[in-house]
């Protein structure tokens, strides 16, 4: 259900890593949760993001969640495509509905996160299925 070459935080993120970048965005539980999303804020290029700290919001016509950075570093591109088509989140989550790519500054972070399975694993504590 969740692709297993990525890593994921606990509030519903997930990273692409490829070399020195990582693409982010949020997860399928987080936009199922979150429903229809209307909009999506993005940060500038070239912002520093901080692990844990927010980068951005979706909304969606039942709540406005923020997301949290997976990891620190340098923001190298965001995803146009969102402005005009925030329902790519929903429609693509993990490929065409990535929200920032980010140069990272700390590779070793990624240990924090959860893989596939764990990720897996803690949406189903949280009790919701």
């Amino acid at each position: 259900m969740y692709p297993k070459e990525l890593k994921y935080t606990k509030t519903h993120e997930w990273i692409r890593v490829e070399g020195t970048r990582g693409k982010c965005g949020i997860t399928f539980y987080a936009s199922d949760q979150l429903g229809d999303i209307v909009f999506v804020e993005l940060p500038e290029v070239g912002q520093d993001v901080v692990k844990g700290e927010t980068f951005g919001v979706v909304e969606s016509v039942k709540a406005v969640s923020d997301c949290y950075a997976p990891v620190s570093g340098k923001v190298v591109a965001v995803n146009e495509m969102l402005e005009t088509q925030p329902e790519l989140i929903n429609q693509s989550t993990y490929d065409e509905g990535w929200i920032i790519e980010v140069e990272l500054s700390d590779p070793s972070e990624l240990d924090d996160l959860m893989d596939a399975q764990q990720y897996e694993k803690h949406v189903e504590e949280a009790g919701h299925h």
